[in-house]
């Protein structure tokens, strides 16, 4: 935020400690504790295109970035693996992501996979799925992103041996539990030095970066948080996926995860591809540890204020996003209606299937422009698709009673509507 750094420079790891979690042992995760912590590693990715290259054309290629680094972070909890690109910028927060079970964020490269087509305004999910054999490469590699990306320093997290290339965890190793996902991130933060964060996360990543919002609030600017279940399996749910486990192959249960049955049915490319790459990419014994472990969560523990005493919610803005017809669906539903309506927006995306930060990235992208300027960044980005079309292909209804100024459903065609929404559901 240009205009109060100085507000938000103050910030830091809480009001002099750390949260605590029932049955979470976080005393590890001070600050002193992390200053002593050892950061080993650091790996330059394969190159793609050269910098003059990348400037002079007006699509981008998946690899294009030569500015990616690998580090392998040490935390109280076991290694982290992520992907790193920029340098903090002044008070500026990092954009860290955090992805869901089976999807890696692997960052494409001239050694994995067919040669890599190029993204456009104009490009479809079909025409990729080949390529994109990750979480968030499809979305951040979208040719309007850029505009984001070149702000802000972008950090992506790998979940403990799930990265490309992983070592198979020794038998009897236990896989940390959501809650020590979560505390693993401070140790990112301090290594690289952001002052706080916005987390982008999709299904499990989105628990585990809400779960360190909630420990962590300081550290948390803001949270786009796609396909977030709030609920933790109940016995009824923790019978049917043991059955499932039985009857059906670990790729194909995690599939029925990630794409609604009508996607499944049809078997896309898109279903085709990923069945691929959870099957071949990821090392299937690490996947498992990290399935059962999500599938074990606890309910997030969140309240909309007002609704009973005391009640604990995420304290900063909140974009929840999911595919209409997504088996995420109802949980995003619950969790917006948990959350505080003044500081949350809730997208809802026709013709996106279960991953909307792969089918529609157009769409997520001009929403997080809205996203960002209703924190005050970037006030003077285009907002080119969603304004034009705003009258024939956006559909607002008002989830609170207020407004918020320059919340993320503003537009230049919003002019005359005397009341900014919160719940979007786009159709375009």
């Amino acid at each position: 935020m240009e205009g109060s750094s100085a507000a938000l420079g103050n910030r830091g790891f809480g009001d002099g400690g750390v949260g605590v979690v029932p049955g979470l042992l976080l005393h590890d995760v001070t600050m002193a504790g992390l200053q002593e912590l050892r950061f080993p590693e650091e790996k330059p990715l394969l190159r793609g295109q050269d910098a003059a290259e990348l400037e002079n054309s007006d699509t981008f290629l998946l690899a294009v970035d030569t500015d990616w680094k690998e580090h392998d972070i040490e935390t109280p909890y076991g290694l982290l693996h992520v992907v790193i690109r920029g340098s903090p910028k002044g008070n500026r927060p990092a954009i860290v992501t955090y992805h869901d079970v089976g999807l890696n964020r692997k960052c494409a490269s001239a050694s994995f996979g067919p040669p890599l087509p190029r993204i456009s305004r104009n490009t479809t999910a079909e025409s990729f799925v080949f390529a994109d054999k990750l979480c968030f490469n499809t979305f951040f590699n979208f040719e309007d992103m850029q505009e984001i990306t070149k702000h802000f320093v972008v950090c992506h997290v790998d979940a403990p041996g799930q990265q490309v290339g992983a070592s198979q965890f020794p038998q009897g190793y236990q896989f940390p539990s959501m809650e020590q996902l979560a505390a693993m991130l401070p140790s990112v933060v301090q290594h690289f030095g952001f002052k706080y964060v916005i987390g982008i996360g999709v299904g499990a990543g989105a628990y585990v970066l809400a779960k360190f919002a909630l420990i962590f609030p300081d550290l948390v600017e803001g949270l786009v948080l796609i396909n977030i279940d709030p609920n933790g399996k109940g016995w009824i749910d923790w019978a049917a996926t043991k059955l499932s486990s039985l009857t059906s192959t670990l790729p194909d249960t995690v599939l029925s995860h990630l794409f609604r049955q009508e996607e499944l049915v049809s078997n896309t490319e898109l279903v085709q591809s990923y069945r691929q790459q959870i099957g071949n990419v990821v090392n299937q014994a690490n996947l498992q540890l990290f399935w059962n472990m999500y599938n074990s969560r606890r309910d997030l523990d969140i309240n909309r204020p007002g609704t009973v005493p005391n009640a604990k919610t995420l304290r900063c803005p909140v974009m929840l996003v999911v595919g209409d017809n997504a088996p995420a669906e109802e949980g995003v539903v619950e969790c917006n209606s948990k959350l505080d309506p003044t500081t949350t927006t809730f997208l809802k995306m026709a013709d996106s299937g279960g991953l909307p930060q792969v089918t529609q990235p157009g769409k997520l992208t001009e929403a997080f422009k809205y996203f960002l300027q209703g924190m005050g960044y970037m006030p003077s980005a285009s907002m080119t698709r969603l304004a034009r079309s705003r009258t024939s292909s956006l559909t607002s209804a008002s989830s609170v009673d207020g407004s918020r100024p320059q919340a993320c459903t503003h537009s230049e065609s919003s002019e005359g509507l005397g009341q900014v929404n919160h719940t979007m559901e786009v159709s375009c």
